[in-house]
């Protein structure tokens, strides 16, 4: 049954970033890292997917061109080139690697594994995609409120382990919130937990951060400890309309979940791993997205201080802050701007997450704030 379903999730995901691809395609060659301005017309923009408005790497493109006289052949050596560029980065064998987007084919797995009844303790509010997918399945989610900074409550978190918890879920920088927890303390906590139950990370916007290399959770799947890591391609690298994601995972674990059916190379996009393939190896563009989000997220936070509104340290490639209005006020009266910036995120209903988009964009959306009542 976990076959298939894994089976049938990644033939989705192929059917549904394929297309998006070609139309891609179509696109003139980059000829610089920062991507063009929006035009003069005002056009409606999206600031609600935290995507990276700055776009893939020029390689990226170039390779996509190239593969495309490839498309008949299932992917097969692509993902193994793939897996092992990865474990060379993360310091891992290749068999420690799963290809993918596995956290909702997992979530059924630890779901069904042991009967209904295991508890998924998650952060509130956060992004459920593992937790959802157990409790499909007979799981229960265990909600985790964040703390007073809108952080993973580490200490919360330890006092709802159980005999009954199969996995702790964590996101890392958070989302919403884009908070990120003291390193230090958050591999210790996650070694710690991992004694109990199998901690899983979703570290979907690390890479944001200048020093993710020191801060990962890897360094607890290198050390042995009952851990997985999750990471996309789809923020960073802006390769959302070819999804395609990876885990770290302990030996034992990584050879159970390929038997289990994640991970097969053959359901896995061949654009996708190319792309992602060819933007791995472009470290200098992946600073230089880093370098221009984290310059516009300064300068978001300036003005969200200007306009005497709370807001976290977020370190991903979004800004989070309270108003007196709701955040459903906020989205219809920038809905009439023409700016989407996209759900709330009960109970933090007086909160409101903003993307980082492209320079003017963000000018506009502050520009569109600061005609509000806030």
């Amino acid at each position: 049954m976990i076959t298939q379903l894994a089976d049938s999730l990644g033939r989705r995901a192929w059917l549904q970033s394929a297309g998006s691809a070609l139309a891609a395609l179509t696109w003139a060659p980059a000829s610089a890292w920062a991507a063009p301005a929006p035009p003069a017309n005002r056009a409606r923009i999206n600031v609600s997917l935290n995507e990276n408005p700055f776009g893939p790497s020029p390689r990226v493109t170039q390779a996509l061109r190239l593969e495309l006289r490839g498309l008949e052949r299932y992917t097969e050596d692509e993902a193994r080139g793939l897996s092992h560029q990865i474990a060379q980065s993360e310091q891992v064998a290749d068999e420690q690697v799963i290809l993918g987007d596995i956290l909702e084919p997992l979530g059924i797995q630890l779901g069904l594994q042991g009967g209904p009844g295991g508890e998924f303790l998650y952060s509130v509010p956060g992004y459920p995609a593992l937790v959802d997918a157990a409790r499909a399945v007979g799981g229960v989610g265990v909600p985790v409120p964040l703390n007073s900074r809108l952080e993973n409550d580490l200490t919360a978190f330890r006092s709802q382990v159980t005999r009954k918890t199969r996995a702790v879920f964590l996101v890392n920088p958070h989302n919403p919130s884009g908070t990120v927890n003291d390193a230090a303390e958050f591999t210790a906590f996650v070694a710690e937990l991992a004694q109990k139950a199998l901690v899983v990370i979703d570290e979907a916007y690390l890479d944001y951060l200048g020093d993710w290399a020191q801060r990962t959770a890897v360094q607890c799947v290198r050390a042995g400890h009952h851990v997985l890591v999750f990471r996309t391609f789809s923020k960073l690298h802006a390769l959302a309309a070819l999804p395609l994601g990876y885990a770290i995972a302990p030996v034992g674990l990584a050879a159970d979940l390929r038997k289990r059916g994640l991970g097969s190379s053959h359901v896995l996009n061949r654009l996708a791993v190319r792309a992602a393939e060819t933007s791995l190896a472009d470290t200098a563009y992946q600073a230089s997205v880093r370098a221009q989000v984290d310059a516009e997220r300064a300068r978001f936070h300036r003005v969200l201080s200007e306009l005497k509104l709370r807001h976290t340290d977020a370190r991903a490639s979004f800004v989070f802050f309270e108003s007196r209005l709701t955040q459903a006020e906020i989205a219809k009266a920038l809905a009439n701007d023409g700016i989407d910036i996209g759900r709330a995120f009960p109970p933090l209903s007086n909160w409101t997450r903003i993307s980082i988009g492209l320079p003017a964009e963000n000018q506009r959306v502050q520009a569109a704030l600061r005609k509000l009542a806030l």
